[in-house]
């Protein structure tokens, strides 16, 4: 008998072991999504709100995305608690009916569950919303699943709608969705100042946000989580890189840790199961997210966390990148003034003007610097536990006026062009000298017929090869361009379609060799850019005073 009772208070004990510990006392779960919104578009953007957000709750500013980094696929797993594997939303074509890969399981509207139906299956009597700028996100969650389900045109009526609703029905949980942020990146380009103006108008709305959850006596019951869906780079997002793959997530409110930044490694799909957490739910078995515990008070980072070593931010060189355009800059009859920011916390910056990846041992930059040559400027930051970041690249070129340095450039209208055309067989319309390889948006657009953005360009003039052997070019364009040597096409990447590198190689001698880019525009954006490395040489971009109109 005695050993029956062990047993059973054995057994008693392991399930209470078993069971979850919970945060308590939140009642309410606003979580603010803004389509997107960079981790650098809240730091360099004047985000005063989310700054004291981030002061007085949680951030995890490397939350990595699902790829594509693409609206669909992110908001879908960001309420989906999964990935694209699993709920089978890869691209921002998908529709309920219309899909390559179905969900892996699906609920009674035909989809993989979301944090809307769980909460609803949990709290049936509940009352749960969404007011979305977007209407494309209205198509991702169980319309069964809300009480209220709005869209609007703009961030501010969005807003607005959002905020009365907040008021008047106080709902255990509400989303709002704001798609302004990604607009301005579409339309004017990623770190753009316009972009970075939405970003600031986002921060004054979930300002607005804020003091309706006050206003209605939802403040001390109420989390709140500020996140995004992808960041950008150039006119667009979708792509595997640092700056679209990863956003930011600010917990704050009820319950969350102040001035905390979450060790947990994070992905979009660990938003579904932190809100789940948050109000005491199982989340379902198929769902692959984990939430975000340590972010609340009285939870402790994973025993198991391996940490091993973390990117951290990496360092900015000024001038900084902007859209497309490398960091640096053409420098004609001067020099250049190297300014570095360390943007990670407790590290220091190093790096190097041979080329050469930086590494613990490389100088460290404390004031800013001088170069008089062209210089690629390579940055690394390194902090107190040995994280490191990924390389921050500058390429500065300097040119004398005074060399012959340059390229021929011939201008040509187009219609309908797919593929970069015969310009043999073309007249151009007009004709200048450049130092580089490049094409100046002030420059084109007057050239252009309203309503027609169809264009070519073809460089001419000679590459200067000072050490015999293999070299690598790259077209980096946005649409198709092709790269001749010595009258030998080198690079084809040609065709519609964003910015895309392509490469290829030639081995050349000492001395000055034909070189020729044509380049054609289909429609909206444009961008081209050229590289090569060779013996000595790192990849950069091809410096202007290595360009000669002339073959002596």
């Amino acid at each position: 008998m005695k050993k029956i009772i062990t047993l059973l208070l054995t057994a008693g004990s392991f399930s209470a072991m078993a069971q979850e510990i919970y945060p308590n006392g939140i009642e309410h779960v606003v979580v603010i999504g803004v389509d997107g919104m960079s981790p650098d578009g809240i730091r360099t953007a004047s985000t005063p709100v989310m700054h004291k957000m981030i002061a007085d709750g949680s951030v995890k500013w490397n939350v990595r995305t699902v790829l594509p980094s693409s609206s669909s696929p992110n908001w879908a797993s960001m309420i989906m608690g999964a990935g694209v594997e699993q709920h089978g939303i890869i691209d921002n074509d998908w529709g309920r009916g219309e899909y390559s890969l179905p969900a892996i399981v699906r609920n009674e509207e035909g989809i993989f569950p979301t944090i809307f139906g769980v909460i609803r299956n949990s709290y049936p009597k509940a009352e749960i919303g969404a007011v979305y700028h977007w209407d494309g996100f209205g198509r991702l969650f169980e319309k069964s699943a809300v009480n209220y389900d709005k869209t609007f045109s703009t961030e501010d009526s969005t807003t607005t709608d959002f905020v009365q609703y907040l008021q008047q029905k106080k709902p255990l949980f509400a989303f709002l969705h704001m798609d302004h942020v990604d607009g301005a990146g579409h339309e004017y380009g990623h770190g753009s100042d316009e972009y970075y103006r939405a970003v600031a108008k986002a921060d004054s709305l979930i300002g607005v946000v804020l003091a309706a959850i006050k206003k209605a006596g939802m403040e001390k019951s109420t989390l709140v989580i500020v996140t995004a869906d992808h960041g950008g780079t150039g006119y667009g997002h979708g792509g595997a890189t640092v700056e679209e793959a990863e956003i930011a997530m600010v917990l704050y409110g009820k319950d969350i840790r102040k001035g905390y930044i979450i060790p947990e490694q994070a992905a979009t799909y660990d938003l579904a199961a932190t809100i789940a957490f948050s109000l005491k739910i199982v989340p379902p078995y198929v769902w692959t997210g984990r939430p975000l515990k340590s972010a609340f008070h009285g939870f402790n980072p994973p025993a198991n966390l391996w940490l091993g070593r973390a990117m951290i931010t990496a360092p900015v060189i000024e001038p900084r990148r902007k859209l497309y355009q490398q960091a640096g800059g053409l420098y004609i009859n001067t020099t250049a003034n190297v300014v570095m920011q360390t943007v990670a916390q407790d590290a220091v910056t190093r790096y190097t003007l041979d080329g050469t990846e930086p590494d613990s041992t490389s100088a460290v930059y404390t004031v800013p610097f001088i170069v008089k040559t062209s210089t690629v400027v390579r940055a690394r930051s390194f902090d107190r536990k040995k994280n490191e970041s990924t390389t921050t690249i500058a390429y500065f070129r300097m040119v004398d006026t005074t060399t012959g340095n340059g390229l021929h450039v011939q201008f040509y209208k187009g219609k309908d062009w797919k593929y970069v055309p015969l310009f043999k067989d073309l007249t151009p319309v007009k004709e200048w000298n450049a130092y580089e390889f490049a094409l100046n948006r002030e420059q084109v657009l007057p050239i252009l017929d309203k309503g027609n953005a169809t264009f070519g360009v073809v460089f001419n003039g000679y590459l200067q090869i000072d050490k015999e052997g293999e070299y690598t070019f790259y077209n980096s364009s946005d649409d198709g361009s092709k790269l001749f040597v010595d009258g030998t096409e080198v690079v084809n990447n040609d065709g519609d379609h964003g910015v895309v590198e392509r490469s290829g190689s030639i081995k050349l001698s000492v001395g000055r060799h034909p070189v020729r880019i044509e380049y054609y525009n289909g429609e909206g954006g444009f961008w081209l850019d050229a590289f090569y490395k060779g013996p000595g040489l790192y990849k950069q971009l091809i410096p202007a005073d290595k360009l000669f109109l002339d073959k002596n």
